[in-house]
Formats: C-alpha cells, structure tokens, sequence
C-alpha cells in the first residue's frame, strides 16, 4: 500500500505531517509493503485557494492514501474521485501515524471537515491543522 505524506523537509519516518496538502514543499510516499520512500517536489504549490490539482501536485504518482493536517474541499474531492483515501493526521510523525492507519485508528476526511477560504477572518474550517 502507497501512503503520502505532505511535509516541510525529507527526515525520513521522522518527518512531520505538513498542516495542508496543497501548500506542503514535498510530499514522501511511503510503500507499507517494501519500507521504501520515495520524495517528490509538490508540483502545484504556487496555486491560488480552491485550484489544487492534486494529481499535478504528486507528479501523477497515485497512491492509496494520503494523511494529511488539513486540505481543501476541491482537492479532497478530486482525490476521492480518483479512489484515494484522505486520512485526518492523528500524530506528528509519519511513524506514528503508519502506526494509526496499520491499526485503523485514522479517520477519513469528509468535505465538511476541510479548510475553507484563507481570506477574512481565519477562514479555516475544522480539517485545517495549518494557521
């Protein structure tokens, strides 16, 4: 099973979740069978609120899942079209949270849990884990 992860720097297992998909720096895709990592550059960062395309974002790569701090409605509901899982980060680490998911411990993102506008106020809505 392929996992991704948005996060800030490459520390391996050790990273921390990225408090939101489409402006995290990187994403680790982690393969649950092999152990193996495998980083790739988030290709859509500099896009405006509400025009993530995650699928640009993760160099076409697909995966089962993601866990992730916080995403937008749009992307949660492309990604979901596209038959990938969006999981709701319960820990810091990606170790810890593997450790979650592996005992069905992660709950699944519905899009009323997802960020709203970043303009007034603080536009998040629950999902955000980002400020």
């Amino acid at each position: 099973m392929k996992i991704c992860f948005p996060v800030e720097s490459n520390e391996g297992l050790e990273s921390s979740v990225f408090g939101h998909f489409g402006s995290a720096p990187l994403f680790l895709i982690v393969d649950t069978e092999t152990n193996r990592i495998e980083e790739i550059d988030n290709g859509d960062k500099q896009h405006s609120h509400g025009a993530c395309s995650p699928l640009k974002a993760l160099g076409g790569q697909r995966v089962d899942g993601i866990v992730v701090g916080g995403i937008g409605g749009g992307a949660l509901g492309r990604l979901n079209q596209l038959g990938m899982k969006v999981y709701r980060a319960a820990a810091d680490t990606i170790a810890e949270n593997l450790a979650a998911l592996a005992i069905n411990e992660l709950s699944e993102l519905t899009p009323e849990q997802t960020c709203g506008g970043h303009g007034s106020g603080n536009g998040h809505g629950q999902g955000c884990a980002h400020h």
